[in-house]
């Protein structure tokens, strides 16, 4: 007898001590609560919620690709020659005009100075024909006005002559003279245009003399391997002692603020591919950097014949300067399409009537489910559309872990998103 009173006695108490605790335990207080039939305060259903996004049924397409330079141009010699110093290596940033490398000149200085040297004598040649041509010019005004005047001696002695004042000896001599004095001025004319045909040859051999010039110190200029634009030095080739022919390449350099990814897509994707369309694009080696905004902007018009695929090329403007060439990149493309409101279907099992969602509204941190009818449209993949009834970012019950009633209070689990903003 005594046992059994015992025994009910730590009954009642620990029924009593766990009556005492359980109110203590809930998210709301007893008049928050539901109240069950036998009078006890019942915890509010526990619910996921989601904000409504516009959204499309098409599955992603997903590729891989590597990250190269939109623009990579490699820095070739020009002449032959010995490098002599390197100034930039791999990883180094350069900018227009920067010199990357020098090659031993002493060849070219050579032929400049020797070009200089032949343009002088050049030079000094048309001088001289300068000097000669002026005493040819004046040679020539004076075979002009000697002719000039036995012109005036002819015709005043052919008069005399003629009036028989003189004997036609003397008139003939003075015409003999005028002859000669002409001839004179002839050769005194073609003396000064042989002159300057031979000014204008030598300027001639001058001008041609110059363009050595200016050819042999460009040629010298080309010792010099600068960058042409902003750029990054991918690759090194060469080392100081080197010799180098023309063509040879002594850097490859490339812009990383631009990179691309080369994916190859099968012909049966690319109708829902376009030029100019966005795609995401994730690497591997950053796995903290979120999605990379990048854009379609070359279709090969040619697939290959064996394997029915086609390279199509995305860029992107590189949001980190740690991004570099030869990544592996996870390129993602969204076909395009009308995008409509797209839930779970699990969204849509909570409620006593079919098409049913329920809406979440909050007020002095109560949450409550509020019923809202929706049209639906395709459903695919556990995801359904909503073509009406449920507008962009607001909340709804994704999951519950019971029924829900319109009005009804329900506890926010900590997987619900953006409420409270």
């Amino acid at each position: 007898m005594t046992t059994w009173r015992l025994g009910h006695s730590f009954k009642l108490i620990g029924g009593l001590g766990l009556a005492l605790l359980l109110p203590s335990c809930g998210f709301f207080t007893p008049s928050e609560a539901q109240v069950s039939q036998s009078g006890r305060p019942e915890a509010p259903p526990a619910v996921e919620t989601a904000r409504a996004e516009a959204s499309t049924l098409a599955e992603p397409l997903e590729y891989t690709g590597t990250t190269q330079p939109q623009q990579q141009f490699a820095l070739r010699a020009q002449t032959a020659g010995e490098v002599v110093a390197l100034s930039a290596d791999i990883g180094d940033s350069v900018q227009p005009g920067a010199i990357l490398a020098q090659i031993d000149s002493g060849l070219l200085t050579a032929r400049v100075n020797e070009a200089q040297a032949e343009l002088s004598v050049r030079r000094s040649e048309v001088a001289e024909d300068q000097v000669s041509i002026a005493d040819a010019q004046a040679a020539a005004a004076q075979a002009k006005a000697t002719r000039d005047q036995a012109k005036i001696d002819a015709d005043r002695l052919r008069q005399l002559a003629n009036q028989g004042a003189i004997s036609q000896q003397a008139a003939e001599a003075a015409e003999l003279a005028l002859v000669n004095a002409q001839q004179a001025v002839n050769s005194a004319e073609a003396q000064v245009r042989a002159r300057q045909n031979a000014i204008a040859a030598a300027t001639s051999r001058v001008d041609a003399q110059q363009a050595v010039v200016t050819e042999a110190k460009e040629q010298l200029g080309w010792v010099q391997l600068t960058a042409q634009q902003p750029a990054t030095v991918l690759t090194r080739l060469v080392d100081p002692g080197d010799y180098v022919q023309p063509g040879s390449t002594l850097f490859e350099l490339g812009d990383l603020s631009t990179l691309k990814v080369a994916v190859q897509v099968s012909e049966l994707d690319l109708e829902q591919l376009t030029v100019g369309q966005p795609a995401q694009i994730r690497l591997d080696a950053f796995p903290n950097i979120e999605d990379i905004t990048g854009r379609i902007t070359r279709i090969s018009p040619v697939a290959d014949t064996t394997s029915r695929l086609i390279t199509v090329e995305v860029t992107m403007t590189t949001p980190d300067s740690r991004i570099g060439s030869g990544l592996l990149a996870r390129v993602r493309f969204i076909p395009p399409g009308n995008e409509r409101i797209v839930v779970p279907a699990s969204a849509l099992e909570h409620g006593a009537d079919e098409n049913t969602i329920f809406v979440i509204e909050q007020e002095n941190n109560q949450a409550t489910v509020v019923a809202r009818s929706v049209d639906v449209g395709q459903e695919q993949k556990g995801r359904i559309e909503i073509l009406s009834g449920l507008k962009p970012n607001e909340p709804f019950v994704v999951k519950s872990d019971g029924p829900l009633e319109a009005g009804q209070t329900v506890r926010l689990s900590i997987l619900s998103e953006g409420l409270g903003e």
